[in-house]
């Protein structure tokens, strides 16, 4: 068990302290970007510009972000919404699937990058990819993504104006998937 001094924590940091002076829980929110094209990676060039413009997003007066950074993957990755995730539909027959499955999907294949994303679902037994089956929070699979952890602002999540300009910066149409881990 985490004890700590309350005395000198801010008010938000005080929200996760418990009344034993224990510290609570703390979850952590992310916004991911992610090419439209699952295989597509910028250069490292614009990689970099990405960071920086998505930090500048969360500099204003009462915003904040605790980490901005980008990452390239050598295989097509899960760009998964932790949390938000709660019910997956085939998108052959339009059965539920159990996330359960998923996650045995992720561990029987080594972790979160796939080589090939076609999978035998077990409602009818049709062959589909994981990137087209309904995910009632949206997820994504890319080889490359600019995530900001703990982004705080007004308007949480990216508008339209602000990912055509990071498609722009990187060069390709991107996507956003909001985690909650």
């Amino acid at each position: 068990m985490l004890y700590m001094i309350t005395t000198r924590l801010t008010p938000q940091a005080r929200a996760f302290v418990e009344p034993s002076g224990i510290l609570g829980a703390v979850s952590d929110m992310y916004i991911r970007l992610i090419p439209t094209d699952l295989n597509w990676q910028p250069s490292r060039e614009a990689a970099s510009a990405a960071v920086a413009y998505v930090a500048g997003l969360f500099s204003g007066p009462g915003d904040a972000v605790e980490h901005v950074d980008y990452e390239f993957y050598d295989r097509i990755t899960l760009i998964d919404a932790g949390e938000n995730t709660s019910q997956i539909t085939c998108s052959r027959c339009r059965s539920d699937i159990s996330l359960d499955w998923l996650g045995d999907v992720v561990r029987e294949n080594g972790g979160v990058s796939f080589e090939h994303l076609d999978m035998t679902v077990p409602c009818c037994g049709a062959v589909v990819g994981l990137d087209t089956l309904h995910y009632d929070w949206p997820v994504g699979f890319a080889r490359f993504e600019v995530s900001a952890m703990n982004p705080t602002r007004a308007q949480y999540e990216l508008d339209a104006q602000e990912l055509a300009d990071m498609a722009s910066i990187v060069g390709h149409p991107v996507t956003q998937v909001l985690a909650h881990y």
